[in-house]
């Protein structure tokens, strides 16, 4: 290995690894995008914005699709991986959810930009 991966911000463990965009977390199973963990150390922050699971900047409006099934609290099925959601809001959520949105058969609720790609 060339470089080192960040340690998991969630749990601080050091055995961090790659997978596709991602960055992965074996002990405590956490995912995250390498790009959302980089702009507090640039001077990009602000300007950087949030990004997709791809490395794509977000903006308020856009239309995205949800690139994993998830798993909906209260809801026999889940929301499916291809989904479009339209017309996208970005927000300071709680634990990495930073998109709010409108999901069709599923109403108002907020999603991670990491299970998300620009359409």
């Amino acid at each position: 290995m060339t470089e080192a991966l960040p340690p998991c911000p969630e749990c601080s463990g050091v055995y961090t690894y790659e997978m596709g965009a991602l960055l992965i977390c074996p002990e405590c199973g956490h995912e995250w995008s390498p790009a959302s963990a980089e702009p507090a150390g640039d001077g990009e922050g602000a300007a950087g914005g949030i990004r997709d699971a791809v490395g794509n900047v977000l903006a308020d409006g856009d239309t995205v699709t949800v690139i994993k099934t998830l798993k909906v609290k209260g809801s026999p099925s889940g929301i499916k991986a291809g989904t479009k959601v339209r017309n996208i809001r970005l927000v300071d959520g709680v634990d990495g959810h930073d998109i709010d949105c409108k999901v069709d058969g599923f109403g108002p609720m907020q999603l991670k930009s990491s299970v998300v790609k620009k359409a």
